[in-house]
């Protein structure tokens, strides 16, 4: 997004696996071809492999913290990144232009992505504040895992003129029992992306069948991570789906391929074209 993938001498595992690798695919000729090195993930990191490459600096979570020691110690240059809320997101994005020198891009993506979600959000703020939808949130580490106040997932939520369920406590991430979900009986289930459970395995358990949202059908997954990540500046595309799964009546001039398209070619091509070559 920033114009700098030409100083990047190594990746994370995770980018060759999963839905992921082709979209990197096209992104670099390099990762398409699996010639960059991949010495660790956010499990693991071969700290020899990662000495042995001579970074300038390592970008990776902050809470990988012996990582982060082991290599801070052996004099590599550590970048620490932690998304708690959206807010982060442009934080982070602002930083990285700086450590690349290419301020200017930061800003112009980070503007860009809140122009967008600001248009956007003239549309559900028609909703009234009674008829917002309730939403459970399901993380894809399993059914009763969810967030709460304080998250990316309820700034989600909020953005997309729902009001999230959990709102007792300003968890980040908590594990939940299945008498407090019937308890809250949302309108709306998302699910992050999960290899185990899809909304019919929700809609088809007895568990859940006296929740709204299962009753009127109301269960979405999410797509592919590439091209919702909420800790990067395509979160936007999550809201905006969720937002026309609560409420397609309202949304239902919005035409989420073209949204996509929009926002894939303007973040990673640096343009806006009325007609973008990126559909699929």
């Amino acid at each position: 997004m920033l114009g700098k993938e030409k100083s990047i001498i190594a990746v994370s595992t995770n980018v060759y696996t999963g839905d992921v690798f082709r979209y990197y695919a096209m992104l670099d000729e390099r990762i398409k071809n699996k010639s960059l090195p991949a010495p660790g993930s956010w499990e693991f990191v071969n700290i020899e492999s990662v000495v042995a490459l001579k970074p300038d600096v390592v970008i990776i979570w902050l809470k990988q913290t012996e990582t982060i020691k082991s290599l801070e110690e052996r004099g590599i240059p550590v970048f620490g990144v932690f998304i708690n809320r959206f807010e982060d997101v442009y934080y982070e994005i602002t930083q990285l232009g700086k450590l690349t020198g290419s301020e200017k891009r930061a800003e112009e993506i980070i503007s860009y992505t809140k122009k967008e979600l600001a248009e956007f959000q003239k549309k559900v703020q028609k909703i009234p504040e009674e008829s917002k939808k309730k939403a459970y949130f399901m993380w894809g580490q399993g059914a009763l895992h969810t967030s709460c106040q304080k998250s990316s997932v309820n700034d989600l939520l909020q953005m997309a003129g729902c009001r999230n369920v959990c709102s007792n406590t300003l968890d980040e991430h908590i594990v939940v029992s299945m008498e407090q979900v019937i308890k809250w009986n949302p309108d709306i289930i998302i699910m992050w992306q999960n290899l185990k459970l899809n909304p019919s395995d929700i809609i088809n358990d007895s568990r859940w069948r006296t929740i709204n949202a299962v009753k009127n059908m109301m269960v979405f997954e999410l797509p592919e991570i590439f091209l919702y990540d909420l800790w990067t500046l395509k979160f936007p595309y999550a809201v905006k789906m969720s937002a026309k799964w609560a409420y397609p009546d309202l949304l239902k001039d919005m035409n989420m391929d073209k949204e996509k398209a929009k926002m894939l070619t303007f973040l990673y091509f640096g343009k806006l074209n009325k007609e973008s070559s990126i559909q699929n």
